[in-house]
């Protein structure tokens, strides 16, 4: 009998999936990604989730900052989620994932698709296995004041 180990970020990708769930439910197929990503937010912020929208995450070439890309979202600073709306999902958005969990020391992400039938893909990228030249931004929370 072997062990079996738990998901990393178990506890947060299970209450991902269960908002995701209920919004499907509630909105049902058809809207664009940006109702989704709202309903989404709002439903995780009641679980008691931390989430950041639009998130800007740092790119960088042979160690320099080259520009900045969005993710769709962070929740607790754990788990980069990316909302997919339309009746196919496009084989880019696991390229797209694993760029932003490269670019940064989240191990986990997802893809929420938004279709006829509601479907996700959990993605692990380990930080023992990304390459360490430039990856010094996180996705740290912004200070909050000003």
């Amino acid at each position: 009998m072997s062990a079996t180990r738990p998901l990393l970020e178990e506890a947060t990708t299970r209450s991902i999936i269960k908002a995701f769930r209920d919004v499907h439910r509630g909105l049902g197929y058809g809207h664009r990604e940006l109702i989704y990503k709202i309903a989404l937010e709002r439903d995780l912020r009641a679980l008691g989730h931390d989430v950041r929208r639009e998130a800007a995450l740092m790119v960088y070439y042979r160690g320099e900052p080259l520009t900045r890309q969005n993710a769709d979202m962070i929740v607790d600073g754990k788990v980069i989620v990316e909302v997919k709306a339309g009746a196919r999902l496009d084989p880019t958005a696991s390229a797209q994932l694993l760029g932003y969990l490269a670019a940064t020391d989240v191990e986990v992400g997802m893809i929420l698709h938004f279709g006829h039938e509601p479907k996700f893909h959990r993605m692990i990228h380990e930080n023992r296995l990304k390459r360490r030249i430039g990856l010094t931004e996180s996705v740290k929370r912004k200070p909050t004041g000003s």
